[in-house]
């Protein structure tokens, strides 16, 4: 589906005034896709941290729409919001937007957000984009952040979805190899659901703001 540039549907203002903020200089897309706010000696984490949970409950629908609609820095921002605000009436349409992987770097929001949501039916949509995009070992994509936020909810919930990704040899490891020898470097599960564990807990200890 071909972007279209929010000021094309009468909502000029979003990117402005979500995507592209700055703190620090940085653009606050910038600081998500990066986890700046991670680090304890970023000074402007606290000022960081309050406009984006107030953003995340004040932002209409329509705008995380049209967000969504633009181009990486958009629906990445976008999908941080929902995921802050768990708003889970956006869980078809973030899973859609990750299965189609038509942009880089967002996919990692998607996958924070659907983590955030927390239940059964995000581990079934991280299950099937494992299943169509681990075989891809030419494809660097966003397997990693998905596995990861499909290990946090299998702890959570007391599932096993991950399982049969992670065992020796399987899907997981082969698309290591195949990555590597494109010069990617992998990360283990365990470090991925460390990762994914970091993003949530931070983004709850947010709401205690």
């Amino acid at each position: 589906m071909p972007s279209q540039h929010p000021e094309e549907i009468g909502y000029g203002h979003v990117v402005k005034g979500y995507v592209t903020r700055t703190y620090g200089g940085l653009p606050r897309y910038l600081v998500l896709n990066g986890g700046r706010y991670l680090s304890p000696r970023w000074w402007h984490t606290t000022r960081f941290t309050r406009h984006l949970l107030s953003d995340a409950a004040a932002i209409t629908d329509e705008e995380l729409e049209a967000l969504l609609g633009y181009e990486w820095r958009s629906r990445l921002t976008a999908a941080w919001l929902i995921g802050v605000d768990r708003r889970e009436r956006f869980r078809a349409r973030i899973g859609d937007l990750l299965l189609a992987s038509e942009v880089c770097y967002s996919g990692n929001a998607y996958c924070f957000a659907l983590a955030r949501f927390g239940t059964h039916a995000d581990a079934e949509i991280l299950t099937a984009y494992l299943d169509r995009y681990l075989p891809r070992t030419d494809l660097h994509y966003d397997q990693s952040a998905a596995l990861g936020a499909l290990l946090r909810l299998d702890a959570r919930l007391g599932t096993r979805h991950a399982d049969r990704f992670t065992e020796v040899d399987g899907l997981w490891d082969e698309w290591v190899k195949g990555v590597e020898r494109l010069g990617y470097p992998s990360q283990a599960p365990a470090e991925l659901h460390r990762w994914t564990d970091l993003q949530c807990e931070f983004a709850d200890g947010w709401r205690r703001l």
